[in-house]
């Protein structure tokens, strides 16, 4: 049987995410200059006995986000989630125009569109399964950093006029 890692589990999140990292878990342990036996018992997700300090979930999180590993920051969300609350990532805009405004504007109503569809696609059955609700959280995140994009380039721009 094979074991479905929840992207909202922020066990599971870190070890998927890691596991991404290019070289698999052995190129990471490398570069955090541990073991990979130590590194794998840490983020296997069935192994209760030992956990990644706080310190080694920040590198692991940079090192993947450094090497491009697709949704570095999942691990954050989930544990953010667990907790009731979200981030989402602060952009630093460039110099921004009345254009790049309105297009972030669109790009912001385009995730909240995403989450809703996500969501009443879900409830057609009146059950919210685990990959249904996963998908729920990602459209949120998604709609949030746009959201965080949005709010950047507002400072940004008002900034540019004084």
């Amino acid at each position: 049987m094979t074991r479905r890692y929840s992207d909202m589990n922020q066990h599971d999140a870190l070890y998927k995410v890691a596991r991404a990292y290019p070289g698999g878990l052995e190129a990471l342990a490398a570069r955090m200059q541990i073991s990979v036996n130590v590194l794998r018992n840490k983020l296997a997700p069935g192994i209760e006995t030992h956990y990644p300090s706080f310190e080694e979930l920040s590198q692991i999180i940079e090192h993947c986000q450094q090497a491009g590993v697709k949704d570095a920051h999942l691990p954050l969300h989930a544990l953010l989630s667990r907790h009731g609350m979200a981030a989402f990532i602060v952009p630093e805009p460039e110099i921004t125009s009345g254009d790049d405004l309105s297009q972030t504007v669109c790009r912001v109503m385009s995730r909240v569109g995403d989450v809703a569809e996500a969501v009443s696609t879900a409830l057609l059955d009146g059950v919210i399964t685990d990959v249904e609700a996963d998908l729920i959280e990602r459209e949120f995140q998604s709609a949030l950093t746009v959201l965080g994009e949005w709010r950047a380039r507002i400072r940004a721009h008002r900034h540019q006029q004084e």
